[in-house]
């Protein structure tokens, strides 16, 4: 491991970074020098305004892909080397915005029902029983089940932070009878081996396959379970409110996009036609 990498990854370990961000951004960091073929302390503006261009019009990178690259190097150039005046060179991407996917509850019954392997329809379930993040629930323990107050709860969840989400008696009868059969004892949902929970990569897997099982042309991915989970609980009348809470967002904005999903407004909406007076039925050409 070079200086460069080991100096980045303490910054970022100190700042009480997750796992899965600090890897991220030391990826990011690295695929910019590799670009090049030199360190990364030893480009400046122009090279970083040229990689911009390479990600967008080349790569063709995600907006995901491309805030992250963002975010990473302005960490880099702010913690690591310390040079301020490179933060006006990295700027912001505009934000692309974009309705969320959203199944509809049948699409949802439909999805648990084409996945036949028992711990897969389960990993599923939980993830939209309580609206979980992917990061989340593969890091479940089983000790984080409370049947007794009704609760799961998430520990070290985005931004490292802890919350309680209801534990939906359906999934409770679900999760006795996988935990009969599959016994796990520290992870609820264990990895390969055992004593590690089970990857991220891998249930995106289970999820594409269970959207393709289920015959359904919408991409499913665990964000599109996390999508329906808080749509149909707002078109439940749930309030925002309590929706922000559950989903563990910062922002109620962030809540608020639901809004714009939700066709629970347009449903109850009466349109302008229906309130005319009926017209006389038109004469029949002859």
């Amino acid at each position: 491991m070079t200086e460069l990498r080991q100096r980045m990854l303490e910054e970022l370990r100190l700042r009480n970074y997750s796992p899965h961000t600090i890897e991220v951004y030391i990826r990011c960091v690295a695929n910019f020098a590799q670009h090049f073929r030199l360190s990364p302390d030893r480009l400046g503006p122009e090279q970083i305004r040229e990689y911009q261009l390479f990600l967008v019009q080349e790569k063709k990178a995600s907006w995901a892909l491309f805030n992250q690259t963002v975010c990473a190097l302005r960490f880099f150039y702010h913690h690591v080397l310390h040079r301020d005046w490179m933060i006006e060179h990295i700027p912001y991407p505009r934000h692309e915005q974009k309705l969320p996917v959203v199944l509809s509850p049948a699409e949802v019954a439909a999805v648990f029902e084409a996945t036949r392997n028992l711990k897969h329809r389960t990993i599923l379930m939980t993830i939209y029983a309580a609206g979980l993040r992917v990061s989340e629930v593969v890091n479940l323990r089983v000790t984080d089940i409370d049947s007794q107050r009704q609760i799961i709860s998430v520990r070290q969840g985005k931004g490292n932070k802890d919350r309680q989400v209801m534990l939906s008696p359906k999934l409770l009868e679900v999760l006795r009878i996988y935990w009969r059969s599959s016994r796990p004892r520290v992870w609820l949902f264990p990895g390969k081996p055992a004593e590690r929970p089970i990857r991220r990569e891998t249930v995106l897997t289970i999820c594409q396959r269970a959207g393709e099982a289920a015959h359904l042309s919408k991409p499913i991915s665990p964000h599109t379970l996390r999508h329906s989970f808080a749509t149909h609980l707002l078109e439940d009348a749930i309030d925002l409110r309590r929706i922000q809470i559950l989903l563990g967002h910062r922002n109620l904005k962030t809540t608020a996009r639901y809004l714009h999903v939700s066709n629970l407004a347009v449903r109850t909406t009466v349109s302008p036609l229906d309130r005319l007076p009926e017209p006389v039925p038109p004469t029949p050409a002859r």
